[in-house]
C-alpha cells in the first residue's frame, strides 16, 4: 500500500543537529545539565500573555476621529431633512438652471440618508469602543466607517437629485 502524502521538503523532518551537519556546519555538543544536590522549591508558572502596551495615541486619535465623525453627522442632519433646500444649493454650486421640484423623493430619499448618517456613526462608534477595549489599534476603524457611510449616503442623495427633471435636462444638454 502506498502512502498517499506527499514526500517531505528538504529539512522539513530533520533535526536541528541534522540540518547543521547538512549544511556544512559544525554540530553542537550537547551541554550536560549541572547536577541537583537539593530539590528546589515550586516556581509560578510562566504567563503566556504579557502585558499589552496602552497605545494612547491611538485611543486619542480614535476618539478625535469619533468627535469629528459625530460633528459631521449632527451638522448634516438638518440639511438633509429639509433636501429642497440641499439640492437647490447642490444645483447652484453645479450650474443648473432651475428649481429643484422632486421634493417628495428629495423628502424621503434626504430621511434615509439622514437615518443611515446616525446608523453609520453608531455602528462605527460600537465597532471603535469595542476594538480598544480589546487594546487593538482603532484608528483606521473611524476611517473606514466614515467612508463607508459617506458613499451609501452619496448614492442615496443621487437619487432624487438626478430624478429632477432640470437636473436630468441639464446633463442631457450637456450643462
Amino acid at each position: 500500500m502506498s502512502d498517499p502524502r506527499p514526500q517531505p521538503q528538504y529539512g522539513e523532518y530533520a533535526t536541528p543537529e541534522q540540518q547543521r551537519a547538512a549544511m556544512g556546519l559544525p554540530v553542537a555538543e550537547p551541554v550536560a545539565a549541572p547536577a541537583v544536590d537539593h530539590p528546589k522549591p515550586p516556581t509560578a508558572p510562566a504567563t503566556t500573555v504579557g502585558p499589552q502596551p496602552t497605545r494612547l495615541a491611538d485611543r486619542v486619535l480614535t476618539a478625535v476621529l469619533l468627535a469629528y465623525g459625530l460633528v459631521t453627522v449632527v451638522s448634516a442632519i438638518p440639511q438633509l431633512v429639509d433636501f429642497t433646500a440641499f439640492a437647490e444649493t447642490w444645483m447652484d454650486v453645479a450650474g443648473v438652471d432651475g428649481r429643484f421640484t422632486n421634493t417628495a423623493q428629495g423628502a424621503l430619499w434626504g430621511g434615509i440618508s439622514a437615518a443611515i448618517f446616525i446608523v453609520g456613526w453608531l455602528l462605527t462608534a460600537g465597532l471603535s469602543w469595542w476594538s480598544l477595549a480589546r487594546r487593538r489599534v482603532t484608528w483606521w476603524i473611524p476611517l473606514v466607517g466614515a467612508i463607508v457611510t459617506f458613499v451609501i449616503v452619496s448614492l442615496c442623495l443621487v437619487v432624487p437629485i438626478v430624478g429632477d427633471p432640470a437636473v436630468a435636462r441639464h446633463f442631457a444638454t450637456g450643462g
